[in-house]
């Protein structure tokens, strides 16, 4: 949990009485049972008896204790735009206006995500594309201070600039404290989830980017810089499954889906299946400037869409949009919900329960 917020274990309480339990809205297709506990993993003390000047005692091995897992919450959000090009209120407003209205919402919880919709460098030149990003690093600092843990940039503005800016982006965000998913110099490095140790639990992030630009290819290779392939839905599955190994949860943040579009694509449905079959415990889903519902398979939640977060305030259409937050409980029950917020003026987005931030009653819409 963050130490950077005082009122962290307030709004965690409050996060699970208000979200809602793993039998919500069924994702179509089968559905599973809810999951069983969380196993804890490791060896137990083993004993040994050992004689010594013809007296026995006994001796125990003493190995490190198994962590104890708490209660954990990870908030996910869609489209974070710093491009002071496209979001023209941060010259006179300054960067920390994207996050003011949060109310410290990412200060308390465990772990957040965001989709970085630009490329966090001044570094290249533009790709050949209708629209191009840039993200100003100037802007980065106050992201990390906000409490934002995780940016993915396998989407279709991570490397606007090239390659050489989206490696570089990858170190600047780094050198804020923030770990970039998705992307990297290789295919290797692209497709090697973000792991954290929160709270007794290892956690895995796999970064997704099924949308690719209008030209060329920004594919990761074995010898060439780039974004992961959330087109080739195994290519993510087998991240999943690598990950499994040793995580104990294992979440995706995926770009994906139609832009505009309220409802889900069958395919992302199909893909969203076939994550969790292979071992995803929860999916972030973005790109369709849109909100669309939180639905369920297996015991497992999924955010079809998450829509604009750090954006433009119109149309209005896309100023409802939400966090997706997941709570894990040790003893394997899990919850979920969306946070309730809306783009009140281009770049500021506001939760609209400033005191619970949190979904009021049960799956928000």
């Amino acid at each position: 949990m963050h130490e950077r917020y005082l009122a962290a274990t307030l709004a965690l309480a409050v996060v699970v009485g208000a979200c809602t339990a793993a039998q919500g809205s069924p994702l179509p297709g089968p559905t599973g049972a809810p999951p069983g506990p969380v196993t804890t993993l490791g060896p137990a003390p083993t004993t040994t008896s050992t004689t010594v000047m013809d007296t026995t005692t006994s001796t125990v091995e003493r190995l490190p204790p198994e962590p104890v897992k708490t209660r954990l919450i990870v908030s996910g959000t869609g489209d974070v735009n710093l491009d002071p090009l496209f979001v023209r209120t941060f010259p006179q407003t300054g960067y920390e206006d994207a996050w003011t209205g949060l109310f410290g919402a990412f200060l308390a919880d465990d772990l957040t995500v965001v989709n970085l919709e630009c490329s966090p460098s001044k570094l290249g030149t533009p790709w050949v594309k209708p629209w191009n990003f840039r993200c100003d690093p100037e802007a980065l600092p106050s992201m990390a201070a906000a409490g934002v843990d995780i940016a993915n940039l396998a989407n279709n503005h991570g490397m606007d600039f090239g390659f050489e800016a989206m490696l570089d982006g990858r170190q600047n965000l780094l050198n804020v404290g923030i770990e970039p998913v998705g992307t990297g110099a290789d295919r290797t490095q692209a497709y090697a989830p973000v792991v954290r140790e929160i709270n007794g639990w290892t956690i895995a992030v796999v970064g997704s980017g099924g949308v690719n630009p209008e030209t060329g290819s920004w594919i990761a290779t074995d010898d060439r810089p780039g974004m992961t392939s959330g087109d080739d839905t195994e290519s993510i599955a087998e991240a999943i499954r690598e990950a499994k190994k040793y995580a104990d949860l294992v979440l995706v943040t995926a770009h994906w889906g139609k832009n505009g579009e309220a409802t889900p694509q069958r395919f992302e449905i199909g893909q969203a299946e076939a994550w969790i079959d292979a071992g995803a415990d929860g999916i972030f889903g973005h790109h369709q400037h849109i909100l669309q519902p939180l639905v369920w398979y297996k015991g497992r939640p999924i955010a079809l869409g998450l829509g604009n977060f750090v954006w433009q305030a119109f149309p209005a259409a896309a100023k409802r949009t939400a966090i997706a937050q997941f709570v894990f409980e040790p003893d394997g029950r899990v919850f979920a919900c969306l946070v309730p917020v809306v783009i009140e003026r281009t770049g500021h987005p506001v939760v609209q329960n400033p005191e619970a931030r949190v979904c009021g009653s049960g799956t928000a819409r």
